[in-house]
């Protein structure tokens, strides 16, 4: 085994050593390592091996994917960085695991390239100062020249760069001096591999032959327009198909290039691209006739097919005209009467109004002549408070029907769901109590042993608590005390339960009067009977106790839906709501 190079193996070791913002410019010494042996020598092939074995290349890639703000020297050392990366792996020779060189570490490293390139393009556009842009520019230029070394070499990662979606954005750039160096690019990676339009997908194709005639068409600068010329020409000339694709997608390229850039300093390749398109117009020549005349035969036999089906359909089409006019212009009467009939409405309306508020001041008219003059004042606050009693009954009337249609719905609903819910809690709480209880299972028997380790913690327990001593006399004397407090509390508790039912009594007594007052008649309405009711007790109990009879034999009335949550009570009882719901409330022996 070759031993490997010394200056490498010191520089792989410092690498290794240093901090992470160190490694940039440690790894610029590459530059000079490999400048110290020609182009193409077993010596160059040689430092290669060693610095893609120590993977100071892999440095190179993780360092141009970091923020080049952080580095040393920033976009500068980026752009050598990438120099020097094309420079390691072109010419070099893997032998170990090849195919991961090839498809996995060139396409990355060209990747890499390239959202380099499109960062120094964007921080170009946007500079400002000259010094900036010029700075940039010469970057841009090195990660180019990089990415062409880099094609130069590997030819088959053409099509990995045309399919290469940051490749595509760099192309796609009205910026001038960027736009040039990238189609510098695709001209080199058309001379080294021709062939790699046909191998790419035809999206792809189509994005670029679409930015070349863009900028053909959108600008004037001859620069621009010699670089697209000589870019489709390389096109045309490599291959025929790709001729007639140029002629059929783009069919007014022939007069853009005759009008706008003849007489612009690159006629030559100017006139073999016209050449190349005119010939293969030519050549297409009768073949599009031939079409052409098969076109015109197939419209002029659907033109007459079209129109016999239309004559066929005139008469169908001129009654469905007349029956829409017909049908449009009735409607248009119905309209017109309905708005004379409202015209004539709204004027009977304005003439009542106007009659009877006639009436209404000449009947004022006439009152006030009557009344007095001191009473005038009087009698006008009079109608001003009827008028205003009137407004306000009608306003109250008003709001109370539009909250009770409001509130209608949700009171319907929330008495069906306390209703159901009612139904439910009564129906599970009886199925609970027919549930048959689980059948008794005897308890295990305990054995020797386990009953005498019971008695010994029994004996234990009784030795640590003995029970108290207590003499006959101080039992008789606590026995005493107890029978004395019991006698007192049922007295008391005796004589609070009477105390509360003649409260009760009375309550009962005064709401059953204030009822009565509430529903008796006025003074100029009462009769003997009415008086009655007040100085005799037992007519109003007996007028409650018909008044509740009534209303037991007319909930037994019913229909089924109303005693929906009752058909799991007793059939005797009725439910106090309902009671109170239909009643009001009703006092029955000094009970509310």
């Amino acid at each position: 085994l070759v031993a490997a190079d010394p200056r490498v193996l010191a520089l792989a070791a410092q690498v290794t050593e240093s901090r992470e913002q160190d490694i940039p410019l440690l790894l610029l010494k590459l530059k000079g390592i490999l400048s110290s042996a020609s182009l193409g020598s077993e010596e160059s092939k040689k430092i290669k091996q060693d610095i893609y074995s120590y993977d100071l290349t892999q440095y190179c890639m993780l360092v141009l994917r970091q923020d080049h703000f952080r580095l040393h020297g920033g976009w500068a050392t980026a752009a050598q960085l990438a120099e020097i990366l094309s420079h390691c792996c072109v010419g070099l020779e893997v032998k170990e695991n090849p195919e991961e060189f090839h498809k996995k570490f060139l396409p990355s490293a060209i990747d890499n390239l390239l959202v380099l390139g499109r960062r120094l393009q964007a921080r170009f556009i946007r500079a400002i100062k000259d010094e900036e842009k010029q700075d940039f520019l010469c970057w841009f230029h090195t990660v180019t020249d990089a990415i062409c070394w880099l094609l130069g070499g590997h030819i088959q990662l053409a099509a990995c760069v045309l399919q290469n979606d940051h490749f595509l954005q760099l192309l796609i750039t009205d910026d001038v001096e960027t736009a040039i160096l990238m189609m510098s690019v695709l001209h080199s990676l058309l001379k080294v591999n021709s062939s790699v339009l046909l191998q790419v997908d035809e999206e792809t194709l189509h994005s670029v032959l679409d930015e070349l005639v863009y900028k053909l068409s959108s600008t004037t600068n001859p620069v621009i327009g010699n670089a697209a010329t000589k870019l489709l020409l390389v096109v045309a000339k490599f291959c025929k198909q790709l001729v007639k694709l140029l002629t059929t997608r783009y069919k007014g390229l022939k007069g853009l290039l005759t009008k706008q850039w003849t007489g612009k300093g690159f006629d030559r390749d100017l006139r073999q691209l016209l050449d190349l398109l005119f010939l293969e117009q030519f050549s297409g020549k009768g073949e599009m006739q031939r079409q052409h005349q098969a076109a015109c035969i197939i419209q002029a036999m659907w033109r007459g097919f079209q129109t016999r089906k239309r004559l066929k359909k005139l008469p169908q089409a001129v009654t469905t005209l007349q029956r829409s006019f017909r049908a449009k212009r009735e409607q248009e009467l119905q309209h017109l009467k309905k708005q004379k009939e409202d015209e004539a409405l709204k004027l009977q309306m304005e003439i009542q109004r106007q009659r009877a508020l006639r009436l209404f001041h000449e009947r004022q008219l006439a009152l006030l002549k009557i009344i007095h003059a001191s009473q005038v004042d009087k009698y006008m606050e009079e109608i001003e408070a009827k008028s205003a009693l009137t407004i306000q009954r009608f306003w109250r009337g008003y709001r109370a029907r539009r909250n009770f249609h409001q509130q209608r719905q949700s009171l319907k609903e929330y008495k069906a769901a306390v209703l159901i819910q009612r139904a439910a809690c009564k129906f599970l709480e009886k199925r609970r109590r027919r549930r048959s209880l689980s059948p008794w299972k005897d308890p295990k028997g305990l054995t020797d042993e386990q009953r005498l380790a019971l008695q010994r913690k029994v004996d234990d327990y009784i030795k640590l608590h003995p029970p108290s001593q207590m003499s006959e006399e101080r039992s008789k004397e606590l026995h005493m005390q107890a029978q004395e407090k019991l006698a007192q509390f049922l007295l008391r508790s005796r004589l609070d339960q009477r105390a509360a039912q003649r409260r009760e009594t009375l309550l009962a007594q005064v709401n059953t009067d204030v009822e009565l007052l509430m529903n008796a008649p006025g003074l100029a309405e009462t009769t003997e009977k009415d008086l009655d009711v007040f100085m005799s007790r037992s007519v109003p109990v007996a007028t409650k106790a018909r008044q509740s009879h009534n209303t037991m034999l007319k909930y037994t009335r019913w229909p089924w839906w109303k005693k929906l949550g009752d058909e799991f009570m007793e059939d005797d009882v009725i439910p106090d709501d309902d009671l109170n719901a239909e009643l009001g409330t009703l006092f029955i022996g000094g009970r509310k």
